[in-house]
């Protein structure tokens, strides 16, 4: 990371986006911007790969075409934050997010491998304060999926929250006809 980026919490996604343009970030630098802050990304071990392809091939098969997913790509949450989360339901058509990355999603899912922590605490308030109705955080290692909902946009948090494991059935919110096996989140069971 270049030593002219702010570290104390100041950088908007303006001047964050205009750092980036300015190449000072390293071509294969994965990084985002939380609460102000340039926040480097963990490697991609291979679970933690098999969990977004595994949350983006069960959603496409109940959600089909009816919405764009994008995966670990920018979303503006906020002036001063820009997570990549690991899935991102979003608004159609495709040809919307051209020129702009989206300020919300109907659903964000991160898979948790050590990032547990900062996705209970940092990412939920940033998405609960954009409005996004429901939050996953798949946990491969302890078998079950966290869903948050309810977003309460004021006191940046999720009112709603409940442990899924295997055997149960996600219904989404923003698609009350939809639902996703746990089991199809969770790498297969060794048993």
């Amino acid at each position: 990371m270049h030593p002219s980026i702010p570290s104390a919490g100041d950088l908007t996604v303006e001047r964050y986006f205009a750092l980036a343009e300015q190449g000072a970030f390293e071509p294969d630098e994965r990084v985002e911007l939380l609460e102000g802050v340039v926040v480097p990304m963990a490697p991609q071990s291979p679970p933690h790969a098999y969990g977004v392809m595994a949350a983006d091939a069960a959603l496409r098969a109940v959600l089909g075409d009816r919405v764009v997913f994008r995966i670990q790509f920018p979303l503006i949450v906020g002036a001063r934050s820009v997570p990549e989360p690991d899935l991102a339901v979003v608004e159609g058509p495709l040809s919307r997010w051209r020129d702009r990355h989206p300020e919300t999603a109907r659903l964000v899912v991160e898979v948790s491998q050590h990032t547990l922590a900062s996705d209970r605490i940092v990412k939920s308030r940033l998405y609960a304060s954009a409005a996004i109705p429901e939050y996953w955080i798949v946990r491969p290692a302890e078998d079950c999926v966290e869903v948050l909902r309810a977003p309460d946009v004021d006191a940046k948090c999720y009112r709603d929250h409940a442990v899924r494991r295997r055997g149960d059935r996600i219904m989404l919110v923003a698609f009350p006809d939809a639902s996703v096996a746990v089991s199809d989140l969770l790498p297969p069971s060794s048993a």
